[in-house]
């Protein structure tokens, strides 16, 4: 994966991933459990905003698929993105620290 070199980028990214594995972790599912559509959209499109900020393209691109799938009430969809998406910032973490 390619990261920016832009050194302020650089030095937010373990935050910013450190808080959306939280974020997905006590959250996500809640959200689908509830069936609380509003709110998962709302993540995904936060997702993808700060996503694209940092240059995680395909991760903001999951934002995106969320949303469509809480505005179509896809639960189980969504469900499986939640794994999906933990994975993909869990691969971000082990790079970073790999650097």
């Amino acid at each position: 994966m390619e990261f920016s070199d832009d050194p302020y980028i650089l030095e937010l990214l373990p935050e910013f991933v450190d808080t959306w594995l939280e974020d997905i972790s006590s959250q996500m599912n809640v959200l689908i459990e509830s069936n609380n559509g509003d709110d998962l959209y709302r993540m995904g499109h936060t997702l993808k905003g700060s996503c694209l900020q940092f240059g995680l393209d395909s991760i903001a691109s999951l934002g995106i698929e969320l949303m469509g799938y809480a505005r179509e009430k896809k639960w189980d969809q969504a469900k499986l993105l939640e794994s999906k998406l933990l994975n993909e910032f869990d691969k971000i973490k082990k790079e970073l620290s790999a650097k």
